[in-house]
């Protein structure tokens, strides 16, 4: 895939309203979400709530792509249609997550350092094979006494950089990930701190790793206060930092930014995009990759009950919907009402 298709790819992720769901979650992690429904974490399950996500009608008016981890991205819809192909063909692009995961970063207490670049390029032919058209790598940046570091900054950014190389490389969109954690105490301002370092950080790495910019999405967090903060900055606020370090740091060949909700509600994840978008001229679209944010409402409705399975479809559809909307500048909050 050259430049040219890479970049339609990116800009079809994002186009039109359209946002990407993440459906990425590791098989650890989906367990505690089932835990919470009281549903047994059993391939099948997994299998079936992912059928409920993917066949939601009408969901491809508003989904452009869709991150799957390795176990989904083999498995099929009901009637034997491999999911990769059901959602290439539906136009909600398929993507895979390649990291192996954050891990502690030696010498660095309370830091971390994704893993998951040995044997990354083989695995991302076999992806492409099996259909994925972009892939996912996530940074954690936490913020505290003392962190993030330079080192950490820079280490992450490295290893986000050789990353999306490797997947221009294969022919393969990256979706680049650093986020700055909302755990803590810290201010809004701290937050906002943060995320200037490792946006800057990371530009510079991609930069020098000669990956094309206009064949990436950036999925960042938002500048929030720490979820412990004393004294949380409001919507407006979020928007308004959010929006200056994005104008500070990302250049305007980059095609799409989608944010990830990093432990936001559903609606504040899609309040806050909704503000952003209505804040005037972007060089980029600004769109949503959200996990929690869309797949909340619709595991609760679902709770692993094949009666349900409509009920959590309809769920997803109003999320997807709303997001669609703040995505265009359109959302209003009397709307999660009405929906």
């Amino acid at each position: 895939m050259n430049l040219k298709e890479l970049s339609a790819v990116a800009s079809a992720m994002v186009a039109n309203g359209k946002g990407i769901l993440a459906a990425d979650e590791s098989s650890p992690t989906i367990k505690k979400r089932f835990d919470t429904i009281g549903t047994e974490s059993t391939e099948e399950n997994r299998r079936r709530y992912r059928e409920m996500l993917f066949t939601t009608p009408g969901v491809s008016d508003h989904i452009g792509g869709v991150i799957l981890f390795d176990e989904t991205i083999r498995q099929s819809t009901t009637d034997g249609v491999p999911f990769p192909d059901y959602l290439n063909d539906l136009g909600m692009l398929a993507g895979i997550k390649v990291d192996k995961g954050a891990k502690d970063l030696a010498g660095f207490p309370g830091e971390k350092v994704t893993e998951g670049l040995d044997g990354l390029r083989d695995r991302l032919s076999e992806y492409r094979e099996l259909g994925a058209r972009f892939a996912k790598w996530r940074a954690v940046i936490n913020v505290g006494a003392g962190i993030p570091s330079e080192y950490c900054l820079s280490a992450n950014a490295h290893a986000l950089a050789r990353y999306a190389a490797l997947c221009q490389e294969a022919g393969i969109v990256p979706i680049v990930e650093p986020e700055v954690i909302m755990d803590g105490g810290h201010s809004l301002a701290r937050c906002e701190d943060a995320t200037n370092a490792a946006l800057q950080a990371v530009f510079a790495e991609l930069a020098a790793h000669r990956v094309a910019l206009e064949g990436i999405v950036l999925k960042p967090n938002m500048v929030i206060s720490g979820t412990e903060a004393g004294d949380r900055a409001g919507p407006q606020e979020v928007a308004e930092a959010t929006l200056r370090s994005l104008r500070a740091n990302v250049p305007a060949a980059v095609p799409g930014i989608a944010f990830l909700s990093g432990g936001q509600t559903a609606e504040e994840a899609t309040v806050h995009l909704g503000l952003m978008n209505q804040m005037g001229d972007l060089p980029w679209e600004l769109s949503f990759s959200y996990g929690r944010a869309l797949q909340a409402p619709a595991l609760d409705a679902w709770r692993g009950a094949e009666p349900n399975f409509a009920a959590g479809q309809q769920a997803l559809a109003k999320r997807a919907r709303l997001n669609s909307l703040a995505h265009l500048g359109q959302y209003e909050t009397a709307m999660e009402s009405a929906a």
